[in-house]
């Protein structure tokens, strides 16, 4: 027994012998291309026995067999196995794998696995957003989701693009969508750089959207700003870039020699207006970054700055942007605290797109100064410009650009704290505070020598100061509770549930003054007080407005669910209160619920890793466009000698409606999904009902004590599309990538009912064109039907384009009046809403080189030419003013006359973006971690056969633009001040001149 006890022990003891000679140990760093990963897993590939890299990427783990493999791994990193075969030191690069980045997608109040998600979600990562100058966030994703449309006509950065997600969303409340940045609800995109933005998540869908309420019915846009990773030590980072903008195109005219064939006024001179109001655009951004943490602690602080002179002359922006991250975490990893804070200052030359509007019809014989007049003339009463006096709507362009001022001054700032507190493994808490506070000033003056709404000849008003600020202030208070666990070996539950508070107060004023001292050269905004209009009353015009307690309160709660690993359910539900309505409909509830399933879980096809289907439905809320309108309004109305007090009157009032309730938008979606190892694609089917309008409707004033309007709740429309998105690795090699991506977008929207009934809308305006309304609002017809009449191809002896006899009848009805009629010569001439877009992806990697070109395609719309509508017909009269010279111009048009001649098929093919980078090795003990040269450029051509300026779709009409103010009319109604949704597919006449820009970028990590 002794012997057989030791023969034990001898043995034992050899193999552990062996097995000490045969163990090693190995040492290396594992880092990426910007320095070490603190925390990379090192495990032996088969086994528990691993490891994980120190603060500097250091790693130290023994092995027993030399022809072990060591497993390499980082979270957003491909990972590498590379066996050990004797090797004492073994050093690792890993690269970031996009792929892996988008597995965990931020959705509303938390993040999902990609694979289950059950909604129409498209998270586009840093890697592949568009490059170049970029002005605002949502024109890194112009053309990279579907169905979603950004569309800035003319590309003005002084202009707030127009995002139109899945077509037309609501009719009375706000289209743009909901805007999350860092999971500040509202949060504005003007506070957030694009470069510190490292992933936008879209949420297109109302099983998506409504665990957001009403503020998400036309949308969700999730913006993840960049921060400090654990560990990290400190990294500097410094992007420039410098781009040079010209334009690119605009609408041909005539030159001096075909103006003065064409029977035009000489005036001795040779002028290229166009040329002469704009300049070549310089933009520089510079952005610096540190970003860094330890175990317990990350931080990220940004610093950006813009200087951009735009392509109209004295036009342009300032902009600084700080930004701060700081995450801690306490009390052993249970308590997450985040703060974010955020402060915007921007200085905006904004400028008149009057200009461009004049430079197309001033006279090309006419000089710039007034020195140069062919007769005598007071250059002095005008700034020293020449003036065509006597003419209507005929003003010197670069007297517009040059003499008067547009300026804005805004500061935002917002911050938020976020507490994420682990109660169990399985619960967590999450307490969200955030603020913003945005102040906006506008000035615009114009001299008592502007000829162009400084009334430079008027013997009592001479010039004018308009002054307008707006104060708003938000604020946030969220808190919700998560349990995340596993039910059961079959089925996982996570289960969110919560309660938001919002309130924004909100104030403005504005004031009109004028009247200065003429013959001073002297900025009088600056000295109000030697005004005039002080002592003539009447002429000075003052209003102010301010909305406080604008109140929402939202109790939400969600249900997610995991069965088999392959089936997904997603169920949520909100109960919404805002302080825009009215007692009786304050309150409403929208629910959601959405089903997936992986089918490859179960059929298991051969190099497919996947192959989902989803069915959802949602619903969100519209609430009113502004504050109070469920209330009766009553105007105010002076005393005759202004000593014997005031009274009030229903004239321009509005009646009470306690039953103004929401307006609801339903949505369905069918999703399919579909990827293999190089291969992938995603296809939405989506049907939309939206009804109950929030409408101002006019009412009879005999049954509503004298009132003759209020809001009403009426009218339905339904938006039917289909979105497809399919990504192809062509080449996939070590050395050489190229990767294909497509997107297509179709949507169509009809009005069911419409409040209003039949209208014609769409007002081309003055002169000689302000009773012409141009697209077709009819019940049960698609949005944005252009209607007018028919040219025949020939004119009569006085120039008049000839009208077709539409309907066959004999009777040529083609009167403004008779647009209606059941025997009216009208027909539908275009449509304004496209039938699709496309976006067409390349990228490629070659060694150290990567390019990426982007090409867009919007197919099926027509736009209405205005500049050829009044500026192409040859009127005698009008001889002082060019004339538009396109190919499509006709001599023997002498009439202005609107029909189907200026309605234009706008499909066109763009290369929208274009980029090429290279990335400069070097040395490991380098100071530099990362080298970085770029050159991109945006706008670079494109092919339509459209003849005006820009032949984007003009997804809606009218509103306010920049180039008004915001309560400078008491008598504004919403309708005035928002853009109406219904009137697409009009260019009017101030169109901004679209612009190519070309950039060279410099990125540097220490």
């Amino acid at each position: 027994m002794k012997i057989t006890l030791l023969k034990s022990l001898l043995l034992t003891g050899a193999f552990l012998c062996i097995g000490m000679l045969q163990a090693q140990e190995v040492t290396g760093t594992v880092t990426d291309e910007t320095g070490p990963l603190p925390g990379a897993s090192v495990v032996v590939k088969g086994t528990t026995n691993g490891t994980q890299t120190d603060f500097d990427g250091n790693y130290t783990i023994t092995v027993e067999d030399a022809d072990a493999i060591l497993v390499f791994s980082y979270i957003g990193y491909k990972g590498q196995e590379i066996s050990v075969a004797g090797q004492s030191a073994i050093n690792v690069t890993l690269e970031e794998d996009a792929q892996a980045l988008e597995e965990v997608v931020v959705v509303g109040y938390g993040s999902q696995a990609k694979k289950e998600i059950t909604t129409a979600v498209t998270s586009v990562n840093v890697e592949d957003f568009n490059q170049g100058v970029i002005n605002e966030p949502t024109q890194l994703l112009q053309g990279k989701v579907a169905g979603l449309s950004v569309s800035n006509r003319g590309g003005n950065p002084n202009e707030a693009p127009v995002i139109r997600l899945r077509g037309i969303s609501t009719v009375g409340g706000n289209q743009q969508p909901l805007v999350v940045i860092d999971g500040i609800l509202g949060g504005s995109l003007d506070s957030v750089d694009p470069s510190d933005i490292q992933n936008i998540t879209v949420l297109k869908d109302g099983s998506a959207a409504a665990i957001y309420g009403s503020r998400a019915s036309s949308g969700v846009i999730v913006v993840t700003t960049k921060s400090g990773k654990s560990g990290q030590p400190l990294k500097v980072t410094y992007n420039g870039q410098v781009g040079v903008s010209g334009i690119a195109n605009q609408i041909e005219i005539m030159d001096r020699q075909q103006f003065l064939a064409a029977g035009g006024n000489d005036l001795g001179s040779d002028t290229d207006w166009r040329d002469e109001i704009t300049q070549t655009g310089i933009a520089q951004v510079h952005n610096i970054s540190a970003s860094g943490g330890t175990e317990k602690m990350t931080y990220r602080i940004a610093a950006n700055f813009r200087d951009s002179d735009l392509i109209l002359n004295n036009t342009g922006f300032q902009q600084a942007n700080f930004r701060t991250n700081f995450t801690g975490r306490l009390f052993d990893d249970k308590l997450k605290v985040t703060v974010n804070t955020a402060f915007t200052t921007r200085d905006s030359q904004i400028g008149f797109n009057d200009a461009f509007r004049y430079a197309t019809l001033y006279n090309p014989t006419a000089p710039v100064l007034g020195a140069d007049a062919p007769f005598e003339f007071n250059s002095a009463q005008f700034g020293g410009y020449f003036q065509t006096l006597g003419l209507f709507d005929s003003f010197n362009p670069v007297a517009i650009a040059e003499l008067n001022r547009n300026d804005a001054a805004e500061t935002t700032l917002n911050y938020n704290i976020n507490l994420d507190y682990k109660l169990t493994d399985a619960i967590s808490l999450n307490v969200n505070y955030a603020e913003q506070d945005r102040k906006n000033d506008r000035n615009i003056y114009y001299p008592t020598t502007s000829y162009w709404r400084g009334n430079a000849l008027s013997p009592t008003r001479r010039g004018r100061a308009d002054f307008f600020s707006e104060e708003e202030n938000f604020q946030l208070f969220e808190a919700y509770a998560t349990y995340s666990g596993q039910v059961s070996d079959f089925a996982s539950l996570t289960v969110t549930g919560g309660y938001s508070f919002q309130e924004t107060d909100y104030n403005n004023n504005y004031f009109q003054i004028g009247d200065f001292p003429a013959g001073v050269d002297f900025d009088f905004s600056n000295n109000i007080s030697v005004a005039q209009d002080l002592n003539e009353a009447g002429r000075i015009e003052a209003n102010s407005e301010r909305r406080d307690g604008d109140r929402i309160v939202r109790f939400f709660g969600r249900v997610n669910a995991t069965f088999d690993d392959a089936i997904y359910l997603n169920a949520a539900v909100s109960r919404e209160g805002s302080s825009r309505f009215g007692s009786e409909n304050q309150w409403g509830i929208f629910p959601a619920i959405a089903i997936g399933a992986d089918l490859n879980k179960y059929l298991q096809l051969k190099n497919v890793n996947l192959l989902k289907a989803r069915l959802g439905w949602g619903v969100t809320g519209s609430i009113p466009p502004d504050v109070g309108l469920s209330q009766s309004i009553f105007q105010v109305e002076n005393g005759p000698d202004g000593q014997s007090g005031a009274g009030t009157t229903q004239d321009n009032g509005r009646a009470p409606n306690p039953d103004l309730k929401w307006e609801e938008k339903s949505d369905i979606n069918r999703g399919f999904e579909f990827a293999t190892d190089r291969f992938g694609a995603t296809l939405d089917l989506f049907t939309r009902d939206i009804k109950d309008f929030i409408t101002l409707a006019n009412i009879d004033a005999a049954e509503n004590l004298g009132f003759d309007q209020r809001w009403e709740n009426a009218g339905t429309l339904g938006v039917n599309g289909v979105e497809l998105a399919m990504n192809y690795d062509l080449v996939k090699k070590d050395n050489l990538n190229y990767n294909v991506g497509v997107i297509f977008t179709h949507n169509k929207s009809v009005l069911e009912e419409n409040p209003q009934g039949d209208q014609v809308l769409g007002n081309l305006g003055a002169p000689g064109q302000n009773n012409t309304n141009v697209i077709l609002v009819r019940e049960g017809e698609e949005v944005g039907q252009i209607w007018g009449p028919v040219w025949s191809g020939n004119v009569d002896a006085a120039g008049t384009p000839i009208l077709s006899d539409i309907n066959g009848d004999g009777e040529l009805v083609t009167g403004q009046g008779s647009a209606l009629a059941d025997n009216a010569d009208f027909r539908v001439l275009g449509t304004g809403l496209p039938d699709f877009e496309i976006g067409w992806t390349n990228q490629v990697k070659f060694g150290n080189w990567d390019a990426n070109v982007f090409f867009r395609a919007v197919v099926g719309h027509s736009l209405v030419n205005s500049f050829r509508a009044f500026y192409e017909p040859i009127i005698g009269s009008q001889a002082s003013y060019n004339f538009v010279n396109t190919p499509n111009a006709n001599p023997a048009i002498k009439t202005a006359q609107f029909s189907d001649y200026y309605v234009e098929k706008a499909d066109f093919l763009r290369l929208d973006n274009m980029s090429v980078g290279y990335n400069f090795d070097l040395k490991e003990d380098s100071y530099i971690k990362g080298l970085r040269l770029s050159l991109a450029a945006q706008n670079l051509f494109t092919i339509t056969g459209y003849d005006g300026v820009d032949p984007d779709p003009a997804l809606q009409d009218g509103g306010l633009g920049l180039g008004e103010l915001r309560g400078d009319d008491a008598n504004d109604q919403i309708q005035d001040i928002q853009p109406n949704v219904l009137i697409p597919g009009i260019e009017r006449r101030e169109s901004y001149f679209t612009s190519t820009t070309v950039t060279v970028g410099l990125n540097i990590n220490f």
